[in-house]
C-alpha cells in the first residue's frame, strides 16, 4: 500500500470516528471541544528502542545523540463527551526535527568532516478515549485514556557518505524511507474548563515501529525505524455546541 493511500484511509478512519461521535444521542446537548496543542516530543532513549533501530544502528559510524531527535509538536483535537464521564477524541499532530551529524573516525582528505542530516518527521492521527472521573461539568477535570495512533513518518539521511567497499570513497547521496505504522496511545492530563475557553497540561505516550527501506535495504538491510516516545503539551481548547 503506498504512503499516499495510507494517508486517506488514515484520514477517513478519523472523519468516520468523529462523525460517529457527533451523532451519539448525548452529543446533542453536550459542549464539544477543539483542543489546539503545543509541546515537547521526546523520542525514547537508546536502550529502550526496538532492535535494529537505524538511530542505534548509525550511532557506531556517526556522531550523534539520540535524545537530539527530541523537539517541538504542535496538534490540534476534536473531543465530544459520551455522557457525563466520558469523552472520545479524533486528533492530528506534527513532529518533524533535523540533526547534523559527522562520520566518528573518518575525514576528508582535506581534513574535513564528512558530514550529513538525518531527518525524522511524525504526523500521527490518534483516535481516543477519556475517563473524566469528576465529570464533563465540573471546573477542573482531570482524565485518563488511551486509544489508537496512526504514526505517518518519514525518515531521511542527506549528504556525505562513505563507501568502504572502495576505499572509503566519498560521495553524496539521499537515503529516504516513508510510511505508517499503528500503535497505542496512552495520555493522561487536567483541563480547566470555562464556559467558551479551556486550558490545561497534557502527557501523551506513543508506540510504533515500521522497517525501513527506500535505499536503506540496500546498504544495510533490516533496519528499523522506532517511532515511540513522550509528549509533553499545553492545551488551549474552545468549546462549544452548548
Amino acid at each position: 500500500m503506498s504512503e499516499a493511500s495510507m494517508l486517506t484511509r488514515s484520514a477517513a478512519a478519523a472523519l468516520a470516528c468523529a462523525g460517529t461521535l457527533l451523532l451519539h444521542p448525548a452529543s446533542a446537548w453536550a459542549q464539544q471541544t477543539l483542543n489546539f496543542s503545543l509541546g515537547y516530543f521526546t523520542v525514547r532513549g537508546e536502550d529502550a528502542r526496538v532492535e535494529r533501530d537505524v538511530l542505534n544502528s548509525h550511532r557506531n559510524l556517526l556522531v550523534f545523540d539520540v535524545a537530539d531527535f527530541n523537539g517541538a509538536a504542535v496538534g490540534a483535537e476534536w473531543l465530544v463527551p459520551i455522557g457525563n464521564f466520558i469523552e472520545g477524541g479524533a486528533g492530528i499532530g506534527f513532529s518533524r526535527r533535523t540533526v547534523p551529524s559527522v562520520y566518528d573516525a573518518f575525514v576528508d582528505a582535506d581534513g574535513s568532516e564528512v558530514d550529513q542530516d538525518l531527518r525524522l518527521r511524525i504526523v500521527p492521527i490518534a483516535l481516543t478515549m477519556r475517563v473524566l472521573p469528576l465529570g464533563q461539568t465540573s471546573l477542573v477535570q482531570p482524565y485518563v485514556g488511551g486509544g489508537v495512533g496512526i504514526l505517518n513518518w518519514r525518515y531521511s539521511e542527506s549528504g556525505e557518505f562513505i563507501d568502504f567497499a572502495r576505499r572509503n570513497a566519498i560521495f553524496r547521496e539521499q537515503y529516504v524511507g516513508s510510511g505508517s505504522a499503528t500503535g497505542p496511545v496512552v495520555l493522561g492530563g487536567i483541563r480547566f474548563a470555562g464556559d467558551v475557553l479551556a486550558g490545561g497540561f497534557e502527557i501523551r505516550y506513543q508506540s510504533a515501529a515500521a522497517d525501513l527501506d527506500g535505499g536503506f535495504d540496500a546498504v544495510d538491510p533490516g533496519l528499523r525505524i522506532d517511532l515511540g516516545g513522550w509528549t509533553y503539551q499545553a492545551t488551549v481548547g474552545w468549546r462549544f455546541g452548548r
